[in-house]
């Protein structure tokens, strides 16, 4: 038998594995696929009601157990924390947090993750699109140190205190389809939402997302079980539910059946979209 395959998700916060790529992360985990999740941060700046903090010390305590949940739900063979803190939204206080991700030196960031693919050697990364799904300043910081470690994972003169060299063969961004926030905008008023300031800070602009159309390389068709392990997965976020209620209304109404993503390497061929994020995989 071969060796088992091994795929990484690199995120910013605990709800990033359910909400963007659970599906994907399910369906590889219950063909046998070992799946890590790699977390930034412990969601430190999440809005959180206080009935839901009963319990914990912080709000990074309750949401880490809210990520174990999620974690056991999907699969996953296992969480990372990278080891910084949630940045919160541009311009907010939790941006200035001495431990914040967003205030840690770029190449600090890097070696982190490197260090992470060094060890668990997978074969396919995933992680954020340029702008972050929503430009949250954590999902980008996590997309540019994630592109850097895979370009220099493999040179065992880059970073040698993060373990011997080890090369991934394929890196992807996860990616919205733009037909639906196109959707998203026309249906959040009948919501009661404004699609020009969603979020509970108002700071999330979907109209403008809707507008930046990023290249389809590969299509993960999710099966049933996976759709419905996603869901389930996504009910261990109850501290975050009143915050995506909109958005809740909106996937219950239309389930998506697949994920998308960008392939950044090796160079994709245009002509053909992949079914299976290992295809090609030595």
């Amino acid at each position: 038998m071969g060796k088992q395959r091994t795929l990484v998700f690199f995120g910013a916060h605990p709800d990033d594995e359910a909400f963007g790529v659970g599906g994907t992360l399910a369906q590889y985990a219950a063909a046998g696929v070992k799946v890590y999740y790699a977390c930034a941060t412990r969601g430190e700046a999440g809005d959180v009601a206080p009935e839901h903090i009963k319990g914990y010390d912080t709000i990074g305590d309750m949401r880490w157990a809210e990520l174990k949940c999620s974690a056991q739900v999907l699969g996953l063979a296992g969480i990372i924390h990278l080891g910084y803190r949630d940045s919160g939204m541009p311009n907010s206080r939790a941006n200035k947090h001495p431990e914040a991700l967003v205030a840690a030196l770029p190449e600090q960031v890097v070696g982190c993750v490197v260090q992470v693919i060094r060890e668990f050697k997978p074969e396919v990364v995933i992680t954020f699109d340029p702008i972050g799904g929503y430009r949250h300043p954590d999902h980008i910081a996590i997309n540019n140190a994630t592109v850097k470690a895979f370009c220099v994972a493999g040179d065992p003169k880059q970073y040698p205190e993060a373990g011997p060299a080890f090369q991934p063969q394929k890196l992807y961004f996860s990616v919205f389809s733009r037909r639906f926030l196109k959707v998203a905008v026309k249906l959040l008023p009948l919501f009661g939402q404004d699609p020009h300031r969603l979020g509970s800070n108002k700071d999330i602009d979907v109209t403008s997302l809707a507008e930046i159309e990023f290249p389809i390389h590969a299509t993960i068709r999710l099966t049933k079980q996976a759709i419905e392990t996603r869901s389930r997965a996504a009910i261990c976020y109850v501290s975050q539910r009143p915050r995506r209620a909109a958005l809740f209304r909106i996937i219950e109404k239309f389930p998506g059946q697949r994920d998308l993503y960008m392939r950044a390497h090796p160079p994709p061929d245009t002509r053909r979209r992949e079914s299976d994020l290992f295809e090609g995989v030595q």
